[in-house]
Formats: structure tokens, C-alpha cells, sequence
């Protein structure tokens, strides 16, 4: 796991191939992207980030952990890395993040986006789900995390979130609770939460129809957190979009169907690697 003090991520960074950078969502970390990893590393470069304030990362004490901030960071990351035709694959906010980053990327002109995938990923105005709308009051969401035991609280979590109930394993339970542990986790959390709407959030949909590359929204049916309804919209919002359902699944795809969802992304991105190629 990769890190600095002037670039506060951290990130895994293997395989070989086309280049992916995953953003985990609000809460979680890299760690969200397991049941994903053995199969992209086989055929990609596979740039696996820790947000700020979020797993292994940095945690400053200061408050840019606006999705713009984290956006930011994440194509200074790409510049870094000196990454070419990247895909932005993001998760819940990590979704909206990447939907931002792509905006920056495009805006630098250096050809440097390939394509983007939002898996359940956030776009629009709408309803905050709870855990989210807790850390709008700091000292209650605070108080909270303090005293609540972080198995039973992320355990709680997950399974108002899932519709598959067996992907609420001990092993994914622990993953997700672990940082929670942290009181440097828990304030840049709080921070992040009550900043998880952008201000200028129309602004920036209105700018959507500029992301021309290939993109894929990849929704569970039953997403209770970020609606299907989103997917929709942000498909004929896109140019170039495509939309994939997977049934009996809701916010957490990877962890609810891997496999299929996996296969979902890998179609899409052999697919639109021949687009490219094509004459």
C-alpha cells in the first residue's frame, strides 16, 4: 500500500494492462473491491484507492473531504501515475467522485480518460440514506461511533443495504468495522458525511453530456440507497452509456453477485477495448 504525505491516498497498484482506478463509497475503503481483484489483476493494471480520510489514507484534521477535494485527488493521482486511457470505476460516492474526476481529466485535455463505470454510484439529488444524513449532526454522529460497537453498527448497516444477506460474512463485518476503531477514521468520516453533497451538484449535471467516453452504470434492482432510478437517468444522460441490471441485488453488487457483476464489467470494457481498436 502506497502513500504521501503531499498526496494523502493510499492505493495498491498491480497487474498489468489497460489501467483501472477503483474509488470505494462513503465509509468504506479499498477493501470493498476484493471479491473483484483476482479476476481484473489477470487482464489490468489495477490502481486499488484508499480515499482520504478512509483505510490505510492520511486523515488530516481539515475539512476537504468534499467529493471535489477527493475528486482532486484523484486525478492528481492519475497524473502521478502518468496513467493513459484510464477507466474510473467508482462505487456509491465513489461513483460521483469518479464522474467528477473524469470532468478534471477531460477539462486537462492530455487524452488521459478512457472510460468510466458507476457502480450504484451517486449523481443526483436525492434522499441521503441514514448513515449518511447522521453526520450532518457532529457531535451526535460523534458520539455515536464512539459508543456503538463497530461490528453491530457496520453489520447493521450492510444488511438494510444488501438483498443478498449471506454477503454479510464476519470476514466483510471485520473489513469494514476495523477502521472504525480509529478516532482519526471517525472524525475524517464525520467530516465527509456532513460535505457529501456537492453544493454546485446542478452545476455539475449539467456538465455530464461532456463525459463522451465509454460508460457503464451497473445497478442492483433493488438498491434501497442509490436508486435505480439514478442508473436510468444518468444513462440517457451520458452519450456514450450503457446500463446493466443484475436482479435480486441491491447496493453492494460486488460483495451481493461477483460474479456477475464482475463478468458485467469485463464485457464491457473487452467491448469497447475492439471499439477503440476499430478503424
Amino acid at each position: 500500500m502506497t502513500e504521501t504525505p503531499s498526496l494523502p491516498l493510499a492505493w495498491t497498484d498491480e497487474g498489468e494492462g489497460p489501467a483501472l482506478v477503483l474509488l470505494h463509497g462513503f465509509g468504506a475503503h479499498g477493501g470493498s473491491w476484493k471479491p473483484w481483484l483476482a479476476g481484473l489483476r489477470a487482464s489490468y493494471r489495477v490502481v486499488n484507492v484508499d480515499l482520504k480520510g478512509s483505510g490505510r489514507a492520511p486523515k488530516p484534521n481539515d475539512h476537504r473531504y468534499a467529493p471535489a477535494d477527493l475528486a482532486g485527488l484523484v486525478r492528481d493521482l492519475v497524473r502521478r501515475l502518468d496513467l493513459r486511457e484510464v477507466t474510473l470505476v467508482g462505487h456509491s460516492l465513489g461513483g460521483g467522485i469518479a464522474l467528477l474526476a473524469a470532468l478534471r481529466l477531460l477539462d486537462d485535455g492530455e487524452g488521459r480518460l478512457g472510460r468510466v463505470v458507476s457502480v450504484a454510484g451517486a449523481a443526483y439529488p436525492q434522499r441521503t440514506p441514514p448513515f449518511a444524513r447522521l453526520a450532518r449532526h457532529p457531535h451526535l454522529s460523534a458520539w455515536a461511533l464512539a459508543l456503538l460497537p463497530p461490528r453491530w453498527l457496520v453489520r447493521t448497516v450492510m444488511r438494510q443495504i444488501v438483498v443478498v444477506q449471506d454477503a454479510v460474512t464476519e470476514e466483510r463485518v471485520e473489513m469494514y468495522a476495523a477502521p472504525l476503531r480509529d478516532p482519526a477514521a471517525r472524525r475524517a468520516l464525520i467530516r465527509g458525511g456532513g460535505l457529501v453533497v456537492p453544493d454546485d451538484l446542478e452545476t455539475l449535471v449539467a456538465r455530464y453530456p461532456d463525459i463522451v467516453v465509454p460508460t457503464l452504470c451497473l445497478w442492483g434492482r433493488q438498491d434501497r440507497v442509490v436508486p435505480l432510478s439514478v442508473g436510468r437517468r444518468l444513462t440517457t444522460s451520458l452519450p456514450n452509456a450503457r446500463l446493466v441490471i443484475l436482479e435480486g441485488c441491491g447496493h453492494l453488487p460486488m460483495e451481493e453477485h461477483p460474479r456477475e457483476s464482475l463478468a458485467a464489467l469485463i464485457t464491457f470494457l473487452e467491448e469497447t477495448e475492439a471499439d477503440d481498436a476499430t478503424p
